[in-house]
């Protein structure tokens, strides 16, 4: 079964990423089309970028970069939930995705973001670092604005319309997923 990993970008205290991603995946859970997973940055420590070679080589010294190359490699698709950071997304997330390379390739990725503005600019960002990893990053989003999908800016009220947006952006996820299937044999 198609294996999509939903990645939790913000290590902050407090983060809102967090009530987010467990949304996703709660909606995710109700498929039947695909198995999804919480991947939660906060669980591998990774620190800045401590690896010698270039992760195109994928040569990994460090016990963590292997750790998360390990879980990156099992997923056949990802949802990336991102907070927007200085119209930007978090340090965080860009380092873990910035690990590794050969595991992001031949991957779709999908976007759920949340900020002042929805978290726009940080999802065009990740898109122009998709292309780069040779990923399939999906056309339907989801952005969240700290004005109406939260209340007091920090408690997750998403609108219903936001469940739709979700559903589009998953199952173009799924899809292409799959599609990319054969170029990850190879």
């Amino acid at each position: 079964m198609t294996k999509i990993g939903i990645i939790i970008g913000s290590t902050r205290p407090g983060r809102n990423g967090e009530a987010v991603a467990h949304w996703v995946h709660q909606v995710a859970a109700q498929r039947t089309d695909a198995h999804f997973e919480l991947v939660d940055l906060l669980d591998y420590k990774l620190p800045h970028l401590d690896e010698v070679m270039p992760p195109s080589l994928g040569q990994y010294s460090r016990p963590h970069t292997r750790a998360w190359a390990d879980t990156i490699a099992s997923f056949d698709g990802f949802v990336m939930v991102t907070p927007e950071y200085n119209h930007s997304t978090s340090g965080a997330l860009k380092n873990a995705i910035d690990f590794l390379y050969a595991e992001w390739n031949n991957k779709a990725v999908g976007f759920v973001s949340y900020g002042s503005v929805g978290g726009t600019r940080a999802v065009e960002h990740l898109r122009l670092i998709a292309g780069e990893l040779q990923m399939a990053d999906v056309r339907a989003q989801v952005a969240l604005s700290l004005f109406t999908d939260f209340k007091d800016f920090s408690v997750f009220t998403p609108g219903e319309f936001q469940r739709e947006s979700l559903t589009a952006m998953l199952d173009q996820v799924v899809a292409w997923s799959r599609a990319l299937a054969p170029m990850r044999t190879r």
